[in-house]
């Protein structure tokens, strides 16, 4: 685990995690932002705002299933908004971690996860890089060459789904995108019409009032 202070509040932790149990994993490594919500944005709503102006996509709000599996088609952010859980990351032989509201979760595509105990308060927002989705796969229902390749296939980003074109998510997933053989994400390449990538700070007066009660809908 690797350790790159942000600010004051914000801290990244990095994993990297090898094969485990018929989950592949990824080269690139797993991070978690502690604290990577501002307390203002610490809602359903305010995070949906704040992932869709980064262009990440398909957001939903609602937990973590609380058995391993992994995506074959999309890198994943997992925003807690709401209470607390102990997650597994990286299947049996990786980790057990606390994440609390305001901690984010960026998942690499094949990386596997579960939610091992929560509040009954417990409330995530998720979201994909355009073009990307969130497929439910466990590792009893696919063949392991097949789920390594899939995911090793899968576009980086273009943007931190937190951060915007500065975030933390380029410097960590470069050294692994050159080992996959993939192109680095592209930090400055221009928005689409109509969009512009926005950082959390940017955006927490316009949505401090967007939701407060951090409800939960299922996906």
């Amino acid at each position: 685990m690797a350790t790159h202070d942000l600010d004051l509040s914000v801290a990244v932790e990095s994993y990297d995690f090898e094969p485990s149990s018929g989950i592949p994993n990824s080269k690139l490594p797993t991070l978690v932002y502690r604290g990577g919500l501002d307390e203002p944005v610490r809602m359903a709503g305010a995070a949906d705002t704040i992932l869709k102006r980064n262009m990440w996509q398909g957001v939903w709000v609602w937990s973590i299933y609380p058995f391993w599996h992994f995506h074959t088609k999309g890198h994943e952010v997992l925003a807690c908004v709401c209470g607390s859980a102990r997650v597994g990351l990286g299947g049996d032989d990786g980790i057990e971690t606390d994440i609390n509201a305001g901690d984010v979760i960026v998942i690499p595509a094949g990386v596997g996860h579960k939610k091992l105990s929560a509040t009954e308060d417990f409330s995530v927002v998720g979201a994909y890089p355009p073009g990307q989705e969130g497929d439910i796969t466990k590792p009893e229902e696919i063949d392991f060459e097949e789920a390594r390749k899939k995911a090793a296939s899968v576009p980086l980003p273009d943007t931190d789904p937190i951060y915007g074109r500065e975030g933390p998510l380029f410097q960590y997933w470069k050294g692994g995108a050159a080992e996959m053989g993939a192109d680095a994400p592209a930090e400055h390449e221009e928005p689409a019409e109509g969009e512009e990538a926005r950082d959390a700070s940017d955006i927490n007066e316009e949505t401090r009032d967007t939701d407060k009660s951090g409800a939960t809908s299922e996906k």
